[in-house]
């Protein structure tokens, strides 16, 4: 490979360095594999360079030929330049092969001699042209182009002369250029005709997150991160220097405070400051302190002419909005930034000093008096902490987390108690918003110094909370904690309610749980803890229902009873979660899905993200069960980002996102998060997700096909819910997967004795799904050993059924299983059903498997509905077990053993063992053996 330009070949990018771009480099990767062109556009820091640089390494190496130029904008006036670093190296290569005008025009405009574009227009022209052929005969030319805004005129139009009429020659073009808006079009016109244009975007607060942490800016609170995002608008050079700037700042920002902005980004971003009068800045400065700036804002902090320095400031491109309007927006969150970084912080404080009065919301009020006051004070301190409680109210916990600790700092020394009943209250407003990491911080600096038993229980229950399903990383706690509590029945309730949550989580023992959160519901009842009872009753309950023990409808009930209280309303651990549980576990699917999203509305409207991640995940578990398998991929898709992205229920996330993508999405990605959920379970020490992790990759491994390791993983997840005292089926319905998965690998005994055991417990509990899907279990397990006609009609029953209690994808899974027992005949239980109910449910790994199947037996238009043998198979195989015969019969047919698992739902393994005992009862000794000793008998 020949390269050319004027700078070397860059080594293969790393994926890591394209976070966030998968899908647009997929893109691009297609086009480019189908010898296409592409563009990539974008404004500037977003990544376009480094995009380019991944695909021409990676589509370089295929190209004979690279030629390279990098545009700068102090160059841009030199004419030709672009096209010396282009051609500059290769014109000695291609010059004999030139006509004599071409060849003077190309030298004389690549060295800077006498010739024009203008003077000798079509020669150069065609040299351009002329050129790019001859290296293309030679093999294919890759040319990157980066900066294509700065490319000079007379280059960009020899080049796009040349790119509209390269034709078929194999030539492609892989190019960059800043735009702001659509005006890349300009550059797409001198492209070539099959180029494709793939605009970067933002990145989203997930995106920029992992950014920040592949480039060891790790740690940043949730809250930071967030800030970074909204001040960068999701520009990742931009968010990568400001998390720099954190870095290397000694003196973490106040709460409230815009985040420190360095100087490399203040001269981005700023250079047009200067043209600005001393007034206008002023005014701008106002503007960057104020959450929703406005005109009228302005004027009532001081700012008499404000709508003509905003009008100035619209037209040198600092301000968004036209001047008239009521919103004063900046151009872009980092110019705010910037300009208040920038100003002396006496002038910030000043600023708001003004804002502190001007400002319509007690809120926003508050926060300037905060940021203008320096040192103590109690009028402020009381100010903030009404400001917070407000917030709270309104459902913003991020807010009132930062006005609690604002509240706290500004507390003097002789209010000691308040200061830190405002901390407790920060760090708790922080736990319900998902910061976590700022909450255990706020607590631990309580615990330093409280002595007060109370608060120093109220910190630890943030701290055993703060460590989310990692409680045994906190087991060290519990013993100081109920040291603290001493015989306070009122401290003590709160001590054993996260005792149950450990007896459950760490020791993965049910009972324990349920008896420590009864005991906990006795103590807070007796001290006039409703709070506290209604946590442990809603604990309770929940643990009754997955234990199936008959109290947890009762409980349910205890725990709805009046008075209720509006912050628990809609809690993940409240009664609401437990009934929600109940109603999905009996099969009542239309009032969970009503439940479950009146639940979801109401902690978003409260701003509560652990609540919210964990019922948008409810809420995709339920359109999961009812064979809504896209709307349930999408929500457990967005539960998996939600819980990433706030580091709380990374793991009941993966599981379901697991579940979801195993039916509608992609069965690969199924498996990986199901290892992933397992992995995370085993770190965290939670036997219970443990369970629920297995069954997830349990239930992939039996979509891919791998029978093996879904009994493995299965076989796991019922010892875990044996030593774990979970009694009911509908908890994990992993039931019938492990039992399908043991007949695919001939344990029919064992798949038998599973199915009556859970039928058993499904039985007592009322459990009408778990029977359906229990009794196809049996069905196949009765299709195994011979009994082909009962087998039929139980599988019939089945799927009538699951459609009528509303598991569209279980119906489907019952109507493969009859289109597979009956060898994909026409009828209205043929491959052709199970594809259109799979379709329906838009379950597309399942209806994948049905065409597979259907490929393998294809049906003859006037195929009889039924076999004519029996249903033991051909004649003559009498002397063989039901299994044997089955076998037997399909390699009569002519079907590979691959054929043969495919259609019997049992593996290749298990194929090769059943034809050595068959060979051997038949006396014979290969395959080809069978279908003569067949041919034989139908010639008697």
């Amino acid at each position: 490979m020949t390269v050319r330009g004027d700078f070397k070949e860059p080594a293969r990018c790393r994926p890591d360095l394209v976070i966030g771009r998968e899908e647009l480099i997929g893109a691009a990767r297609e086009q480019l594999a189908r010898g296409g062109s592409v563009l990539l556009h974008g404004p500037a820091g977003i990544g376009k360079s480094t995009v380019l640089r991944a695909l021409a390494s990676e589509y370089g190496t295929p190209a004979r030929t690279v030629l390279r130029c990098s545009a700068t904008e102090s160059e841009s006036h030199l004419p030709f330049l672009a096209l010396a670093d282009l051609l500059g190296l290769v014109l000695d290569e291609v010059a004999e092969k030139l006509p004599a005008a071409q060849r003077t025009a190309l030298e004389s405009a690549l060295t800077g001699r006498e010739s024009t574009l203008q003077r000798d227009a079509l020669a150069l022209r065609l040299a351009v042209l002329s050129t790019l052929r001859a290296l293309a005969a030679e093999g294919p030319v890759l040319v990157v182009a980066d900066d294509l805004q700065w490319l000079d005129s007379a280059s960009a139009e020899l080049l796009g002369f040349a790119a509209r009429r390269l034709g078929d020659t194999p030539v492609q073009l892989l190019c960059a250029v800043r735009t702001d808006g659509q005006e890349y079009d300009r550059h797409l016109r001198a492209s070539p005709p099959d180029t494709l244009a793939v605009r970067l975007g933002a990145f989203s607060r997930a995106q920029v997150s992992a950014l920040l942490d592949h480039r060891g800016y790790t740690g940043l609170p949730r809250s930071t991160v967030r800030d970074i995002h909204r001040t960068s608008a999701g520009n990742p050079l931009f968010a990568l220097e400001l998390g720099r700037a954190l870095a290397e700042n000694p003196t973490p920002p106040r709460p409230g405070e815009p985040l420190p902005v360095p100087t490399s980004l203040r001269a981005l971003v700023l250079n047009r400051l200067e043209m600005l009068s001393a007034e206008a800045r002023r005014t701008l400065l106002v503007a960057s302190a104020g959450a929703r700036p406005t005109v009228a804002l302005l004027h009532a902090a001081g700012r008499e002419n404000a709508e003509a320095e905003t009008a100035q400031a619209a037209e040198l491109g600092l301000l968004a909005t036209e001047p008239e309007g009521p919103a004063v927006r900046f151009a872009h969150p980092l110019i705010s930034a910037a300009l208040y970084a920038e100003a002396p912080a006496q002038e910030r404080r000043a600023v708001h000093a003004a804002l502190s009065t001007a400002a319509s919301d007690p809120i926003e009020r508050a926060r300037h008096l905060a940021l203008a006051t320096t040192g103590t004070d109690p009028e402020a301190a009381a100010r903030l902490a009404e400001a917070a409680a407000l917030a709270r109210d309104r459902g913003a916990p991020s807010v009132a987390a930062s006005l609690g600790l604002l509240a706290a700092r500004h507390t003097p020394a002789d209010h000691d108690p308040a200061a830190d009943e405002r901390r407790l209250q920060a760090a708790e407003d922080a736990i319900t918003a998902g910061e976590v990491d700022l909450a255990r911080d706020i607590a631990r600096e309580v615990l330093t110094r409280a002595t007060a038993p109370a608060d120093r229980v109220r910190a630890w229950m943030v701290v055993i909370e703060a460590a989310g399903q990692a409680l045994g990383e906190v087991d060290t706690v519990y013993p100081q904690v109920l040291a603290d509590a001493g015989d306070d029945p009122r401290l003590l309730a709160l001590v054993h309610y996260q005792l149950a949550w450990r007896a459950l989580v760490v020791e993965g023992d049910f009972a324990e749980g349920r008896q420590e959160a009864a005991h906990a519901a006795e103590l807070a009842a007796r001290a006039g803890e409703r709070r506290t009872e209604l946590l442990a009753l809603s604990f309770q309950a929940q643990t009754e229902i997955l234990m199936g023990h008959p109290d947890g409808p009762a409980t349910i009930k205890r725990a709805l009873k009046e008075p209720q209280l509006p912050e628990l309303a809609c809690h993940h651990n409240g009664a609401g979660a437990a009934r929600f549980r109940w109603l999905i576990m009996s099969d009542q699917l239309p009032e969970a899905r009503s439940t479950v999203s009146a639940l979801l509305r109401e902690a978003r409207r409260r701003g509560m993200v652990e609540s919210e991640v964990h019922f948008v995940r409810l809420l995709a578990e339920t359109e999961l069960r009812s064979g809504h398998c896209g709307r349930a991929l999408d929500l457990a898709r967005e539960s998996m980002r939600l819980a990433r992205d706030s580091g709380i229920g990374e793991v009941p996330s993966a599981v379901l996102a697991s579940l979801a993508e195993a039916a509608g999405g992609d069965v690969d990605r199924a498996l990986a998060l199901g290892r992933e959920a397992v992995e995370l379970a085993e770190q965290a020490g939670d036997q219970m997700y443990l369970s629920r992790g297995l069954t997830a990759l349990g239930h992939a491994q039996l979509v891919a096909r791998d029978a093996e390791g879904a009994v493995h993983s299965l076989r796991r997840v019922r010892e875990l819910e044996h030593a774990l005292g979970i009694n009911d089926p509908a908890r994990g319905r992993w039931h019938g997967d492990l039992a399908e998965a043991l007949l695919r690998i001939g344990e029919v005994d064992e798949a038998q004795e599973l199915v009556a055991g859970a039928r058993t417990h499904a039985l007592r509990l009322g459990r009408e799904s778990v029977l359906a899907v229990l009794d196809r279990a049996e069905a196949l397990v009765r299709a195994a050993r011979g009994e082909r006609d009962a087998a039929l009609a139980q599988l019939t029953s089945v799927q009538d059924r699951l459609a009528k209690l509303g598991y569209g994808l279980e119906e489907a899974r019952a109507a493969f299983a009859l289109a597979a027992l009956r060898g994909g005949r026409p009828g209205p239980t043929s491959y052709d059903e199970a594809a259109r109910l799979f379709r329906r449910c838009r379950a597309l790994p399942w209806l994948r498997q049905v065409e597979a199947a259907a490929a393998v037996h294809p049906v003859e238009p006037n195929a009889p509905s039924d076999t004519s043998e029996g249903s033991d198979g051909p004649a003559g195989l009498e002397g063989l077990a039901s299994m044997e015969r089955q076998v037997a019969a399909l390699v009569m047919e002519g079907a590979t053993n691959r054929e043969i698992a495919a259609r019997l739902f049992i593996s290749v393994k298990t194929v090769e063992a059943t034809l050595t005992r068959v060979y051997r009862k038949l006396g014979i000794r290969s395959r080809v053996d069978i279908v003569r000793l067949a041919a034989g008998r139908r010639t008697k």
